[in-house]
C-alpha cells in the first residue's frame, strides 16, 4: 500500500431522466470532468431512493420508465474539486452536492502517476 493522500470527494445526486440539453446529466458532468482534467468519474445507480421531492423512486422489472436515483462520485485534490464546482452548478438545477474531505490510500501507483503526468490519458 500506498501514503495516504488528503483529497476531497464530489457526490453528485441526480435522477436518472435528468437531462443537459437533451442529453443525460450524468453523462454531461462525466464528460465534463474529463475535459477538466480530473482523475476519474463514476455513476452509481442506486434500487431505490427518494430525495427532495419525497418522490420515492424504485426499479420495477417491467417498468418502462426508470427515473432511479444517481450518484456521480469524484474523487481528486482539492484545487481541482474547487475549480470543477461552478460546472456542477451550471449544470446541476435540482439535486444535492456534497462535498467532503476524505484519505485515499494509493494501490497501483504506477496507473495512477501515468494519469497524473499525462502519460496515459493527456491529463495533468
Amino acid at each position: 500500500m500506498r501514503p495516504i493522500d488528503r483529497a476531497l470527494r464530489l457526490t453528485v445526486f441526480v435522477e436518472e431522466c435528468d437531462t443537459w440539453h437533451h442529453r443525460p446529466l450524468y453523462t454531461e458532468i462525466v464528460h465534463r470532468a474529463h475535459e477538466a482534467g480530473l482523475v476519474g468519474a463514476s455513476v452509481f445507480r442506486g434500487v431505490e431512493g427518494f430525495g427532495a421531492s419525497t418522490v420515492i423512486h424504485v426499479s420495477r422489472l417491467l417498468s418502462v420508465k426508470q427515473d432511479l436515483p444517481l450518484a456521480i462520485v469524484i474523487v481528486d485534490e482539492e484545487e481541482r474539486i474547487r475549480r470543477f464546482l461552478p460546472t456542477v452548478k451550471e449544470l446541476v438545477t435540482e439535486g444535492l452536492v456534497i462535498v467532503e474531505e476524505v484519505e485515499v490510500v494509493r494501490v497501483g501507483q504506477a496507473r495512477a502517476d501515468a494519469v497524473r503526468t499525462g502519460g496515459a490519458t493527456g491529463a495533468e
